[in-house]
């Protein structure tokens, strides 16, 4: 029997059709943990995988099964996605790779050039592309909408989402709905007024968009003073999750325009620090809860909504889970927003204490002015965009907590389209100039703080749990470490190299589970040794 050389084998992988990724296997993911088809792994967001071969027992003999160098020279936030054998990576600012599993080549690359005078608040980042059929999905820094055939990279349709010449730009990854991709956008610091979108999968017709900002005649546009509503912010720049049984999209937003100072822009400022949940098909919003209203300590809710079905209290509910960057683990009722209970998870000022509804009482002393005001948490928030987990073997939530405040200065916010458009200056505590940071984990239903394990510097890397009984996340100082999900106690830890500014997955392949976590400049994919 002749044996097919393998760079002809290659080639024939690359050149046969894909199997397609329909709805229905997102949707029904946990069926197949051996993928990983979505940024969240699954639709509820618990970033939970049931895969066990890796487990409290052996996860000490993890080591490095291999590795993928990219060209980033920017912050590397991506979640891979693993479909059929390839691994679909999106690479900063705007790129998409696709890695053969099996030889772990690149089997193609789609290179987007980024106009060089893109404004970006935060670094040119994005956190992941998605899957439906044989598409790739990105949404590029110059705020298009990118379909790439999944065989070869090649386009099949590009469509504009905003103008990024007015600072519109889009960070985060698409969100699969049926036969819809949900994306998001940034720029609030930059005074753009946000939006979600929802786009034909097939074609790229634009099916839908909301306003998260409402204008004239749209309810809650009376919660902005004068025309400040134009420059309102609110944007939308981290993957929501979906209810399919409620056809319900969740999703966070950001801070109002100007950031951190209010006196232009009285009253609550909607839909701006808020949750939102619109029906999937329609784009039409169904409630909203606003963590922050009128919020001048830039306390984006740009968190993932975590969806869980449990008996709370007695009685069996549709939850939603939110960890908030103000510093409150929430729990709302995902099918009507009713607020449920609240509970603080890290230190904070900001706020004298929530009301029975979960309205906020702002702490007049936690407000930017001249002579400078001490806010905790500071405007990097408690939590930020990387992703919590939630375990089913312990009932327990998962979340990297920044503990750091600072001082707010008072300024004069001016508006000029694609320049900052924000009220304040920060200046750290004397002392406390660095902080420190904690993965906490406590009880999903009560909010009640089961244990943490200190971090040095604040993080910025998301969280995974695995059926193995193991917490996997990182460290700034470049250290991708697991722990007992039951204890915290450090089971093993790895030295990557850089920075850890991402979420990890894990999946399976020719009888190997991987863990993986983009860190520094490069992909690393973790298993067993000997296995």
């Amino acid at each position: 029997m002749t044996r097919m050389p393998r760079a002809l084998a290659v080639l024939l992988l690359a050149a046969s059709a894909p199997a397609q990724v329909t709805y229905e296997r997102i949707r029904d993911a946990a069926a197949t943990p051996a993928e990983w088809l979505s940024y969240h792994g699954a639709y509820n967001a618990h970033r939970h995988s049931t895969l066990a071969r890796i487990n409290t027992a052996n996860a000490a003999t993890l080591r490095p099964a291999w590795i993928y160098q990219t060209r980033a020279r920017h912050r590397f936030q991506a979640t891979p996605i693993v479909a059929d054998g390839v691994l679909y990576l999106s690479e900063p600012p705007s790129s998409v790779t696709a890695i053969d599993l099996h030889t772990r080549r690149p089997l193609w690359t789609y290179h987007r050039p980024i106009p060089e005078n893109i404004a970006v608040c935060c670094g040119q980042v994005n956190r992941g592309v998605a899957l439906l059929g044989d598409l790739v999905y990105i949404g590029t820094l110059d705020a298009h909408l990118v379909a790439l055939d999944r065989r070869t990279g090649r386009v099949r349709w590009d469509v504009t989402v905003g103008d990024y010449r007015s600072a519109v730009t889009i960070t985060p990854a698409p969100l699969i709905v049926r036969d819809k991709v949900i994306i998001g956008m940034a720029g609030a610091e930059y005074g753009v007024r946000g939006f979600l979108d929802a786009y034909d999968a097939a074609t790229g017709r634009r099916v839908w968009r909301f306003w998260t900002v409402p204008g004239p005649g749209e309810p809650g546009n009376n919660t902005w003073s004068g025309d400040s509503w134009q420059r309102g912010g609110a944007t939308t720049w981290v993957t929501g999750s979906y209810d399919p049984q409620a056809n319900l999209v969740y999703w966070g937003t950001g801070n109002p325009g100007p950031d951190y100072i209010g006196d232009v822009r009285l009253g609550d400022n909607l839909y701006s620090d808020s949750v939102i949940a619109l029906d999937a098909s329609t784009g039409q919003l169904r409630w909203h809860f606003q963590f922050t209203p009128h919020d001048v300590n830039d306390m984006d809710s740009n968190q993932i909504p975590l969806l869980l079905d449990a008996t709370f209290k007695g009685r069996p509910r549709k939850l939603m889970l939110f960890a908030n960057r103000n510093a409150f683990y929430y729990i709302l009722d995902r099918l009507t927003g009713e607020f449920l209970q609240a509970t603080q998870f890290a230190r904070q000022n900001w706020t004298l204490g929530l009301d029975p509804k979960g309205r906020p009482t702002p702490n007049p002393k936690a407000v930017p002015s001249l002579e400078g005001a001490l806010v905790y948490p500071d405007d990097d928030g408690a939590s930020n965009w990387f992703s919590p987990s939630y375990s089913p073997r312990t009932g327990l939530f998962y979340q990297n907590v920044r503990e750091l405040g600072a001082i707010y200065f008072r300024t004069e916010a001016i508006f000029q389209p694609g320049q900052f458009y924000l009220g304040a200056g920060r200046r750290r505590i004397p002392g406390e100039e660095d902080g420190y940071g904690a993965l906490r984990a406590w009880n999903a239903l009560t909010g009640i703080r089961r244990w943490e394990f200190r971090l040095h510097t604040p993080p910025w890397a998301g969280i995974l749990t695995t059926a193995g009984g193991l917490v996997f996340s990182s460290t700034m100082e470049g250290d991708f470490f697991a722990l007992d999900d039951a204890t915290g106690k450090l089971l093993w830890k790895f030295q990557a190299g850089g920075e850890v500014w991402s979420n990890p997955i894990s999946y399976e392949f020719e009888g190997r589970q991987y863990i993986a976590i983009a860190a520094g400049s490069a992909l690393i994919a973790f298993s067993l040794q000997g296995q």
